[in-house]
């Protein structure tokens, strides 16, 4: 059984930054992209950056332009999201996924075939 599993969430002051680490655990995913998503309460589940291995290419949500930034190991096997400028609206579980063999949208939940179990950022004013 393939997991992923995310490490860095916390609770931070406004203003403040985390770093969110995913990495696969049990066998290699083979995955050419990684992306983060996140899910606050009473709201659907919302892109945040996706990282295409080759390249590696990068995208992000409107929203985190300039404050997030998405990276990998040089292994591949581990995806990082660098957060920075944190504010209240940032709160959420955010969720790592990796694509192996969907054809769908990178910005989208269905773009993805794995996902880990969720990590709570929360951002206080």
């Amino acid at each position: 059984q393939v997991q992923l599993v995310e490490s860095g969430g916390g609770l931070v002051q406004a203003g403040g930054s985390l770093r969110l680490s995913c990495a696969p655990s049990g066998r290699t995913l083979g995955a050419h992209t990684m992306g983060w998503f996140r899910q606050a309460p009473g709201k659907e589940r919302e892109f945040v950056a996706a990282i295409v291995w080759i390249g590696p290419n990068t995208y992000y949500a409107d929203s985190v332009k300039g404050r997030f930034t998405i990276s990998r190991d040089n292994a591949k096997t581990t995806v990082y999201l660098q957060m920075n400028s944190l504010n209240p609206e940032d709160t959420a579980v955010y969720y790592c996924a990796a694509r192996v063999w969907s054809s769908g949208s990178y910005y989208s939940t269905d773009g993805y075939n794995y996902w880990g179990q969720g990590t709570q950022v929360t951002v206080s004013s």
